[in-house]
């Protein structure tokens, strides 16, 4: 069997934390950044966990585990 390819689109979004929990950014961050308050710059700085009904797909594309 060959060995599985990891999704390179998925590798520059999702990270999985040393527990392994799947974590991501924020959308829309870096689109007409200027005009907007920087409270709302400061909310797109955190990461966010996956929501649970997307894990599965996304583990799909990172069959490795890469961090």
């Amino acid at each position: 069997m060959p060995k599985l390819k990891t999704h390179k689109g998925a590798r520059a979004r999702f990270r999985i934390t040393g527990t392994g929990k799947l974590v991501r950014m924020k959308g829309h961050r870096s689109h007409l950044r200027r005009k907007k308050p920087s409270r709302v710059k400061r909310l797109y700085s955190g990461k966010l966990e996956v929501s649970p009904a997307d894990v599965p797909r996304i583990r799909k594309l990172l069959p490795n585990g890469v961090p």
